[in-house]
């Protein structure tokens, strides 16, 4: 099991064998993969959640501009 980012909205996917992989809330594209294991994501609470995922968008953004 992999765990996957959007890097337009930041909602969090865990995915099996896709490689591609799309984003169901704002439609992107491509998805990053993330260094999240599956066990440490299904331990996580929603906020917890949240909070990664503002903090990946927020350092994966800076890097690109």
């Amino acid at each position: 099991m992999k765990v996957y980012i959007c890097p337009g909205c930041g909602w969090i996917r865990v995915v099996s064998r896709r490689k591609n992989v799309e984003c169901f809330k704002c439609g992107e594209h491509e998805m990053a993969l993330t260094k999240l294991s599956y066990k440490k994501v299904g331990h996580m609470s929603e906020e917890e959640r949240k909070d990664y995922a503002r903090s990946w968008l927020y350092l994966h953004r800076a890097k690109h501009k």
